[in-house]
């Protein structure tokens, strides 16, 4: 397993094995696959502009990495996703392809820039992953008390391990 993300004077870097890349990789995949490109309106001065919908998303996972800016207030909320919730997409897909294209296995050189692009990809993952598994605060606890044969046991690994990535990342970036 990776020893994490560590400080570097271009940015950070990390010892990936095949294994982690090839979960990395599926799991930024599945991201891509969920949040499609930003949609505006039929009337050019909202392609141009970045103008979407309203409506918040039904699934709750999209729901929560596209959360209501005003939770007492709908309208409000509703006005502010409609400006900025295509461009957050298109923001979030950069991040993931970012990861994608910087994935490899071995040693990963990162700039900061690409760091930042990662530290995000991988939060919108952990994001969404915490949704699925219903993530709490006592997951650590979880994890410590089920057995292996547990089949949520993988992914609950995996959200630990994609914890300490981020934890990792964090501090070697700062």
């Amino acid at each position: 397993m990776s020893t994490g993300f560590r400080s570097t004077s271009e940015g950070v870097s990390i010892h990936l094995d095949p294994g982690e890349v090839s979960i990395l990789r599926s799991l930024a995949v599945q991201i891509l696959d969920l949040i499609e490109p930003g949609t505006t309106g039929d009337d050019p001065l909202e392609r141009a502009l970045g103008i979407g919908s309203p409506a918040a998303p039904s699934d709750p996972v999209l729901a929560r990495l596209f959360p209501s800016a005003y939770g007492d207030d709908e309208e409000a909320s509703g006005e502010f996703r409609r400006y900025t919730e295509a461009t957050l997409r298109d923001a979030k897909r950069a991040d993931a392809t970012t990861l994608l294209e910087t994935l490899a296995p071995g040693k990963v050189e990162l700039t900061a820039e690409q760091g930042q692009a990662w530290l995000r990809a991988i939060n919108d993952v952990r994001l969404a992953l915490g949704v699925r598994l219903e993530v709490t605060e006592e997951v650590h606890e979880e994890i410590a008390e089920m057995p292996e044969d547990d089949p949520r046991y993988p992914a609950y690994v995996t959200y630990d391990w994609l914890t300490y990535l981020q934890d990792t990342l964090v501090r070697a970036l700062w």
